[in-house]
């Protein structure tokens, strides 16, 4: 009796950006990367919209984070504090939004000692505000709450950040070849 192809089990249909980087072992990092380059390039999208749906078209993606970011909990922060809670290494780039947004009216800074302090003014809470509620009916509203509990996006969520500190890892050790 021959085989026939239909006999057996197909192999799943392998997801990837580039084949190149998904032969051999470890392929399925490929897999991975290629959803988490997609969902980067979505939630990128998605944040520049509600920002825009929300009142202010001009800001990039990486100046809307960072508005959210200095509203957080309403305490002020320092650019290093931002950085770190970002995890953005280059902060120039945090530097050039920061600058933005003062010019926008969104933060206000203040100097003590050596140090500047950022606080989200009141037309910046407001904007923030009106984020949170385009989110909640544009975003919030299409999940369904009963399938998707919060569990499952904390964990979610854990995975993530542990990704992440193998990525900055691995970051680390391409910079020293």
């Amino acid at each position: 009796m021959t085989d026939h192809p239909s006999d057996h089990a197909q192999e799943p249909r392998r997801i990837v950006s580039s084949r190149h980087l998904a032969e051999g072992e470890g392929w399925q990092m490929s897999e991975f990367e290629f959803g988490l380059i997609i969902a980067s390039n979505a939630f990128t999208r998605w944040v520049s919209r509600c920002m825009a749906a929300a009142g202010q078209p001009d800001l990039s993606p990486l100046e809307t984070l960072i508005l959210h970011n200095v509203n957080h909990r309403d305490r002020d922060k320092r650019l290093s504090d931002i950085c770190f809670l970002l995890n953005i290494e280059d902060s120039h780039t945090v530097t050039y939004a920061l600058r933005k947004l003062l010019k926008a009216d969104l933060v206000t800074s203040e100097k003590r000692g050596k140090e500047v302090f950022y606080q989200t003014s009141t037309q910046g809470k407001a904007l923030c505000e009106a984020y949170r509620e385009v989110r909640k009916q544009c975003l919030l509203e299409g999940f369904d709450l009963a399938e998707h509990d919060g569990a499952d996006f904390r964990e979610l969520a854990r995975k993530l950040r542990a990704l992440s500190g193998q990525y900055d890892q691995a970051s680390r050790a391409a910079a020293s070849l």
